[in-house]
């Protein structure tokens, strides 16, 4: 087996790649796979493409993964919430011979993208099947983005099961694998069949209303307010299941605020950012993405799940509300790129030492968007250059929003808080010097970015399970444990990993 690094200009084909393997081998190539390929952009002059590459002249045995059929009593095992972190664990699980049952209080994926639409259109909101809530999770209306900043010998193991369930094979080797919110919801089905084909459960409009404890320990769960016995339950209820951490807090389960991030979704002209990260090379290459981080005022501002070529999304999970994300096809194909530009929010902000505090302040500036948005779920949005100048927009520039429910002019203060406003402010011109055009007077402030991560955290110890309650297994992003797709069905796999090894 031989492995090499290469290099190739924009635009060159792969295919020539196969030919430098032959003359470094001496031989017909009959193996060959592409480790690693990421783009080295940092001389504009000599952008390049970097690939570490395996080849060899003998054919590779590939390993099939079996399903194992448990002997004995099978535990029965309840997973709350079909997000890549509950269905990452059902899967797994299955591997292990352990038929789960998975709860999800949305409906499947199909329906899922109805209501969505619906609500686009029509400004009908389902509160139990939207961006935040059905199968697939808040990551199915997103970029699909797969890059992490967390390390676990589980990372593999999901890109390998999202490639098996129908996802590009590129994503095993790009430095920054994305699936695309159009090809996600495929791969999402065929992972529900999966679970299904191989003896599990899989049930929606499904929710966790409560949960039954005996001596410290859990033995059944309340599925639309009907009891059934259970052994375990797996909490991967994601960052907005706002109603089960209340449920879970009368419980006596522990919890404990964890900070996040709150802010606007920023966005530009597609084109501006590609010319500015690659220059003249921009059109040979993928749409450009970005990552910035300011610390020009008190607290850490930086940009989050970009959305190259996206759109911005209406993303609330309950009345009254208005929430936005950013989303994208496997293309990447549209005008505008749009990113969280979000600030640090701390537990002083919260003004209270209660367990949901973070929760409500979400919820405050939320509502306040509501209003500042005029109602019926449009958002308030405004120009830079105008935030920047303490002035309201009055028209758009060059850059036209995305958002699909309408938006209103209004200003950022009119829903941040003061500390974040004032965060923000700061850091654009400091961003505009990392990255020319950010702070562009036409680019646009939509609001607001408030769900970036979960503003609780369930307390687990050294088994996985809840501090104190034996038999639940707090997990992913929901719970504090997590911070988008991959992060989120590694926790998923180590869960499972835990159950299994316990029974």
């Amino acid at each position: 087996m031989l492995k090499f690094t290469a290099k190739l200009c924009p635009g060159e084909s792969e295919k020539s790649l196969l030919a430098l393997c032959e003359k470094k081998l001496g031989a017909p190539v009959k193996y060959f796979r592409i480790l690693k390929k990421s783009l080295d952009a940092r001389d504009k002059r000599e952008i390049r493409w970097v690939y570490s590459v395996e080849c060899d002249e003998r054919p590779q045995r590939e390993q099939i993964p079996e399903y194992r059929q448990i002997e004995g009593t099978m535990p029965k095992v309840c997973i709350a919430g079909a997000g890549p972190a509950g269905l990452f664990c059902a899967l797994r699980l299955l591997k292990h011979g352990i038929r789960p049952v998975v709860l999800e209080r949305g409906r499947c994926v199909e329906e899922r993208v109805a209501c969505v639409e619906k609500f686009l259109k029509e400004g009908t909101f389902d509160p139990a099947s939207n961006v935040q809530f059905g199968e697939g999770g808040a990551g199915t209306f997103s970029d699909g983005k797969l890059n992490t900043q967390t390390n676990s010998v589980y990372h593999q193991d999901v890109l390998r099961t999202f490639v098996a369930f129908g996802a590009p094979a590129e994503i095993e080797y790009l430095g920054k694998p994305h699936i695309g919110t159009d090809k996600l919801r495929a791969v999402i089905a065929a992972m529900r069949q999966s679970i299904l084909d191989n003896g599990g459960e899989v049930r929606f409009s499904a929710r966790l209303t409560d949960i039954g404890l005996r001596d410290g320990r859990l033995n059944a769960v309340y599925v639309n307010g009907v009891r059934e016995e259970a052994d375990a339950l797996v909490l991967a209820i994601g960052h907005s299941a706002r109603d089960t951490f209340e449920m879970l807090l009368g419980r006596g389960v522990r919890m404990e605020q964890k900070e996040f991030a709150a802010g606007v979704r920023v966005e530009h002209l597609q084109e501006e950012i590609g010319s500015a990260q690659y220059g003249a090379a921009y059109r040979l290459l993928p749409p450009a993405d970005y990552k910035l981080v300011s610390h020009a005022a008190d607290r850490a501002v930086f940009t989050f799940c970009m959305c190259p070529g996206g759109v911005v999304i209406p993303a609330a999970s309950e009345e009254g509300g208005v929430v936005t994300n950013g989303m994208s096809n496997f293309a990447r194909d549209g005008v505008n790129a749009n990113s969280a530009l979000v600030v640090q929010v701390k537990r002083e902000d919260f003004a209270s030492t209660h367990p949901l505090a973070g929760v409500e302040f979400q919820r405050k500036m939320e509502r306040a968007a509501f209003l500042a948005g005029g109602g019926a779920y449009r958002a308030p949005v405004q120009r830079v250059g105008d935030f920047l100048a303490g002035e309201n927009s009055t028209a758009f520039g060059s850059v036209l929003p995305t958002y699909g429910r309408g938006t209103n002019f209004a200003p950022v203060e009119s829903y941040l808080p003061v500390p974040l406003s004032l965060a923000l402010r700061l850091a654009l011109p400091d961003m505009e010097r990392r990255l020319k055009g950010f702070s562009s007077p036409d680019a646009l402030l939509t609001g607001v970015e408030s769900r970036t991560s979960s503003p609780v955290r369930i307390l687990r110890g050294g088994n996985f399970e809840a501090d104190g309650i034996a038999g639940l297994y707090p997990c992913g992003e929901g719970c504090g444990y997590a911070g988008g797709i991959m992060s989120a069905a590694a926790d998923g796999i180590r869960i499972a990993e835990a159950i299994a090894g316990k029974y």
